[in-house]
């Protein structure tokens, strides 16, 4: 897996769980910055039913290596049966906001 620059996308039931969400990703080097937009309005099917929710859309920065334990720490800590990950590669961008990327999600050497 290369080092491909990657935006994930996920959501919260509301903005305290999406904020303590984005800080943890970005603690543990997992998103180089997560971006929170409150009150999306959602509309699905679950469980053979139509639903409506205001939700909290996180925008994710990271890379491919990183996304297996991206994805479980949204997993572990999503109050949804079924959490949201979406996976899309950056197909371009400035290069050093691209780099700045990569060295922020980078495991740190010893």
């Amino acid at each position: 897996m290369t080092e491909e620059a990657m935006v994930v996308l996920t959501t919260c039931g509301n903005d305290e769980d999406a904020q303590a969400l984005a800080r943890m990703l970005v603690e543990r080097r997992l998103a180089a910055c997560v971006n929170t937009i409150g009150k999306v309005a959602s509309t699905y099917r679950w469980k053979g039913e139509v639903r409506q929710d205001q939700e909290t859309l996180l925008i994710i920065k990271t890379t491919a290596p990183r996304l297996t334990e991206l994805e479980q720490a949204i997993r572990e800590s999503s109050k949804y049966d079924l959490p949201e990950f979406i996976a899309l590669p950056i197909a371009t961008g400035g290069a050093e906001y691209l780099q700045w990327i990569r060295e922020s999600v980078a495991e740190p050497k010893d």
